[in-house]
């Protein structure tokens, strides 16, 4: 009798020890382990990185680090990391977390516009993906990858269309590229490659004026009209005579593309670039910036007119005043001047 007590003793503890063990992997697993206020976190995870990593950046979500990192073990979690987005919902247990770091890679908006280089193109894109800069830029230029699509350095820009685009958080930076020239691609449909054609410039070409549409006027309903005059222009063998590129000629030969220019001064007008359009004929060899979708719409979709001069409209700011030949312009001209030394704007 006494043997019996002793054994059901001893089953009774080992029943309860059972018991506080399951519990404890029970809580571990499936109890809530956050402890941040909001709905909601969020975690990204370098695809470089190793568990140690990732608890550093949970510890300040989580009640209890160490049951995190055991449930990850049992998960074989350490073997399986994978870079990305994650979102942490409050409330969420360990199992819950795993799960979520295994399987729940979140896309994210990528926007970019208007940058003037590959590099400005490049830091922008590294603010919102796991790609460095660096890596960026050397996606990006690439000798062989731009040979392959009859680019070069100059125009290498003309790839990347200015809008916003999903990307898994960790797209590395060949894979953004490859993902834009898709976009490009795609862009470049039937319809606008034979609007292209029938004004006799390729893409890259038709890009590059449009980053000088781009530049002259941020007034979209009036890119067309500013279109269709340098589309004159090249038709009749006129230089394309626009300031804006002689401030990207500036800047490329100082290699500083943060100065401010206000004013185009006449000496500028001598300077030896060939995107000094005053001095060089037909567009330039690459697009002085990357043009809104707008900007290349109104290229291949000009306005028919017989424009061949314009000048900003100090009555009208933003839009421009335009004539069809230079006595007009001359006159339209001179009121520009007036008011522009009456700013005092020097450079």
């Amino acid at each position: 009798m006494y043997i019996k007590r002793i054994v059901l003793a001893v089953v009774l503890l080992g029943l309860v020890a059972c018991g506080v063990f399951a519990y404890k992997v029970y809580s571990a697993f499936f109890l809530p382990n956050t402890q941040f206020n909001n709905e909601e976190a969020f975690v990204y995870v370098s695809s470089r990185a190793n568990l140690d990593e990732v608890v550093q950046q949970l510890e300040p979500l989580l009640k209890d680090v160490e049951t995190f990192r055991a449930t990850a073990a049992r998960k074989g979690y350490a073997g399986n990391i994978k870079g990305g987005k994650y979102r942490i919902l409050k409330g969420m247990s360990n199992n819950d977390v795993v799960n979520t770091l295994r399987s729940a890679n979140l896309p994210v908006k990528v926007s970019f516009n208007n940058q003037e280089t590959i590099h400005d193109l490049a830091q922008r894109v590294a603010q919102q993906l796991e790609a460095d800069s660096t890596s960026l830029v050397n996606a990006f230029s690439d000798p062989e990858f731009l040979a392959g699509k009859g680019l070069d350095l100059e125009n290498a820009l003309t790839l990347y269309l200015p809008n916003s685009y999903e990307f898994f958080w960790n797209t590395g930076a060949v894979d953004f590229r490859e993902r834009m020239v898709k976009e490009y691609d795609r862009f470049w449909n039937a319809d606008r490659l034979a609007k292209a054609k029938a004004l006799k410039l390729a893409p890259e070409e038709v890009i590059a004026l449009a980053s000088i549409v781009h530049k002259e006027t941020a007034k979209v309903d009036e890119r067309p009209k500013v279109a269709g005059l340098y589309l004159n222009r090249i038709r009749r063998g006129m230089l394309l005579q626009a300031d804006p590129t002689v401030i990207y000629a500036i800047k490329k030969e100082t290699g500083n593309f943060d100065t401010v220019i206000k004013r185009v001064l006449y000496r500028d007008l001598e300077l030896d670039s060939p995107y000094n359009t005053y001095k060089y004929p037909g567009v330039p060899p690459g697009p002085i910036t990357m043009p809104d979708i707008s900007a290349i719409d109104a290229v291949l979709n000009a306005e028919k007119h017989n424009y061949l001069y314009m000048v900003a409209n100090v009555q009208d700011f933003g839009y421009h005043m335009f004539a069809e030949n230079l006595a007009q312009h001359n006159r339209n001209k001179a009121q520009y001047i007036r008011w522009i030394n009456a700013q005092d704007i020097k450079r």
